[in-house]
């Protein structure tokens, strides 16, 4: 025994080549660690972006002069645009629908959900794509020989490379067909080259067998696309309800602007008619203060209709979202669009059906119950045990050289068959089993959660239809208001002209004529509106074209 370690200790140690190896692979380590691209326990690899602390810390303060008109250097080599927003631009309701269809941001952002579940779709449908595969490796061995009792130094040494190539089939049923060609090169005493022909099959019997089970994640990506679309649908619907009422808020701000304006240019009749009779000796000249007052108070009022104009031009703008047409420019919009004031008596069960066919939320509820319904199949088989069924064919082949192998390969002389069952039994089986009872307690959740649906909707519904009637009242008695309040502003100036009024009770009328017309003006957009919110509860849009979008392409 001592001889032996004194042979091997003086047979290393005479090696060169063993301590070059080590000395080697030693100095690759320390290259690969220290000259690396990048220190991997360096903290720079954790951040991507820095922000420099002042911009997160520090709170700046608004310099309103510097940001005024006033103050504004303007560079006289400013270059013009070539193409200046318009000054003044008509729109028609439909125009705005078309146009948000086209360019705003929300329904942009929500038509990439359907490419993207699409893909997802793909994604679960490439699972049964074959698969080609192939290996390729070099091994070199140094083993001593002899036997437990007698062991000897001389090694037996071998260099072997060995390569493979196959294809795997999966299968609809759970099962996979392997076709592979494995070949070798062997080289000890002599050189030696191998080859086999193998076809293998295994198939589940129990758990993960068949072609409802195997195709669930294709149904569960189908039925996903099929609910992001719904959403889609809802989406681009709730936009365009929000377009046609910013729409008729426009509209309604500038009948209201001009109902303020009207009510000034009679202030200002008036203070003209009361100056003309106080240089009469008719009036005192209290009367033209009166007058006076009145007209400032007016004017504020149109101030404030401006402003009101101006926010809803920006917010009709902004869910717009036109190039040319941004919330900055200064583009007067003006609706084309008169209001339909015409009375419906609204057959409430029939708008009922319709809510009930064609509002998203519950189809989306019942793609999601159909979806449950695959999950607790799906459950249900993955708490049977499982039992494989698995089967090899294979033709084997040696030769003194590669041709002689794989002409002995098609001879096929030498088959192998193997045959086998593998059978795992989870005991207790606690985790399929609460999956399984999660995914039922989740279908009752929605079969409840789309009843709770189904009576929200319906209240929405009648809710907006007795709103709709309810302002078509108020369009009704609001018109016979401004009609009166007009014969009454009549009658009070006659009353003035002839002496036996001030100017008091004028402006009051004139104040009592302009609200009217107001609220008759609310009254006519409200019933607009309430239609709008009548169709978005039925889940379609007023108008007599049809809306169809397309999902957003990259």
């Amino acid at each position: 025994m001592n001889k032996i370690t004194k042979t091997c200790h003086s047979r290393e140690s005479g090696n060169p080549a063993f301590f070059g190896c080590i000395f080697a692979i030693t100095s690759l380590a320390v290259v690969l660690l220290v000259c690396g691209c990048e220190n991997p326990f360096s903290g720079d690899t954790l951040e991507t972006i820095s922000i420099p602390p002042d911009r997160l810390r520090k709170i700046e303060m608004l310099p309103l002069e510097s940001m005024s008109e006033n103050e504004k250097i303007r560079d006289a080599n400013e270059s013009v645009p070539a193409e200046q927003p318009p000054a003044k631009l008509t729109l028609t309701i439909e125009e705005c629908r078309a146009i948000a269809l086209e360019n705003n941001l929300d329904i942009k952002t929500q038509l990439f959900d359907p490419t993207i579940a699409d893909e997802s779709l793909k994604e679960a449908q490439a699972r049964f794509e074959p698969l080609a595969f192939s290996r390729l490796g070099f091994v070199k061995s140094d083993t001593p020989g002899g036997t437990p009792i007698t062991i000897t130094l001389d090694s037996s040494q071998r260099e072997s490379i060995m390569g493979d190539v196959g294809v795997e089939l999966p299968l609809r049923t759970g099962g996979t067909i392997t076709f592979d060609l494995p070949f070798s090169r062997l080289e000890r005493y002599d050189t030696m080259y191998s080859s086999e022909l193998s076809l293998s099959l295994s198939q589940p019997l129990l758990r993960n067998s068949g072609a409802r089970t195997n195709t669930y994640a294709i149904r569960i990506a189908h039925y996903d696309a099929q609910i992001v679309q719904a959403q889609t649908r809802l989406e681009v619907t709730r936009v365009l309800a929000q377009v046609d009422r910013a729409y008729w808020l426009l509209y309604a701000f500038r009948r209201e602007l001009e109902v303020r304006k009207q009510e000034y240019d009679l202030a200002i009749a008036q203070l003209q008619q009361a100056q003309r009779k106080v240089q009469t000796g008719q009036v005192a000249e209290i009367e033209i203060i009166r007058a006076e007052a009145a007209a400032a108070e007016r004017l504020e009022a149109i101030i404030l209709a401006e402003n009101s104009v101006r926010d809803s031009e920006r917010n009709l703008k902004r869910l717009l979202n036109r190039i040319g047409l941004e919330m900055e420019t200064a583009t007067v919009l003006i609706p084309a669009t008169p209001p339909n004031c015409i009375y419906y008596q609204l057959d409430t069960e029939r708008l009922l059906e319709c809510a009930i066919e064609k509002r998203m939320e519950l189809l989306e509820l019942e793609l999601q119950i159909a979806r449950d319904a695959s999950t607790i199949d799906f459950g249900k088989n993955q708490t049977l045990p499982l039992v494989l069924f698995e089967y090899e064919y294979n033709i084997n082949a040696l030769g003194g050289n590669a041709n002689d192998s794989f002409d002995l390969l098609l001879d096929n002389r030498f088959v192998d068959h193997r045959i086998g069952l593998v059978l795992q039994v989870p005991i207790g089986n606690a985790a399929a089993k609460s999956r399984l009872q999660r995914a039922i307690l989740q279908r009752c959740q929605r079969l409840a959660t789309k009843q709770l649906r189904e009576l929200q909707i319906r209240q929405e519904v009648l809710n907006a239809a007795d709103q709709m009637e309810a302002n078509w009242q108020r369009v009704v008695a609001s018109r016979k208001s401004m009609i009166l309040s007009e014969r009454n502003l009549k009658a009070e100036q006659r009353q003035f002209e002839l002496g036996l009024q001030t100017s008091t009770e004028v402006l009051d009328a004139q104040t009592s004529f302009a609200n009217a017309q107001s609220a008759e003006i609310r009254a006519i957009v409200e019933y607009q509106i309430a239609q709008i919110d009548l169709a978005y509860a039925t889940g379609t849009l007023l108008g007599a074209a049809q809306v169809h979008w397309e999902p957003q392409q990259p």
